[in-house]
């Protein structure tokens, strides 16, 4: 077993799935979260694309950070399955519910600022501060170019201080684009690769109460029998 510390950005979508889809959407996180947290792993939703119901999501990104985080993607990336009723259509025969989860590439993990990328105009602070914001053109507009990004940054009395923040602010603004990018195009692709992917679920959920179906895989089967026998261990000290 790895001993990597690593860490992995995915992403659990409904595609253009239905309604019944974007509710196991948000069941998948919170089961994987749970997991996740259980093995050790830093877990943390970067950004969420509500449904059209409440309670359920089109799609979830999360950020995983930690040791032997191959074996658990291994064991989550895919198509996950959930066998039960519709909970928004009572009278659909359909029973069978499919969501993917997949890697993707980390907009952040390799993005770089230019300076001469971007574009900084000082101009005035809004809101309250007395005379000395109305005079003084403290805050600072930082526009990507490229794209035609713009942030604003007024937090500070300095306008560099100001300057600085715009610019982590941008860093920010493009990271979340390039990742609604990245999440557009693996929705764009659901239909035919969950057509492929339909009868090799990785994971099998059923009825309201989201049980699983799906035996662990020997990996995971080995990581709990392991950590069951080092708690054990502690106990008897």
């Amino acid at each position: 077993m790895s001993n990597q510390y690593n860490e992995q950005l995915i992403q659990i979508t409904a595609g253009r799935g239905p309604a019944e889809c974007t509710w196991v959407v948000a069941r998948v996180l919170k089961v994987l979260l749970a997991e996740a947290r259980n093995e050790g792993l830093e877990a943390e939703v970067i950004s969420r694309q509500e449904g059209q119901e409440n309670g359920t999501l089109q799609s979830a990104a999360v950020k995983l950070r930690g040791k032997n985080l191959k074996d658990f993607l291994d064991d989550w990336e895919g198509t996950v399955q959930w066998i039960g009723r519709s909970p928004f259509r009572k009278f659909h025969k359909r029973k069978n519910w499919f969501v993917s989860v997949q890697r993707i590439h980390d907009p952040g993990a390799h993005l770089t600022l230019q300076d001469r990328e971007v574009r900084y105009e000082a101009t005035r602070s809004g809101g309250p501060g007395g005379q000395h914001v109305n005079k003084v053109s403290t805050a600072v507009r930082a526009t990507h170019l490229p794209t035609g990004l713009s942030v604003l940054a007024s937090d500070h009395r300095s306008q560099h201080q100001n300057r600085q923040a715009a610019r982590k602010r941008l860093e920010m603004a493009l990271q979340e684009e390039k990742l609604k990018e990245q999440q557009a195009k693996l929705q764009e692709n659901w239909l035919n690769q969950i057509e492929v992917e339909r009868g090799n679920a990785i994971r099998t959920f059923e009825g309201t109460d989201f049980r699983p179906r799906h035996k662990a895989s020997k990996k995971r089967q080995r990581r709990t029998a392991d950590k069951q026998a080092w708690k054990k261990d502690i106990e008897e000290l």
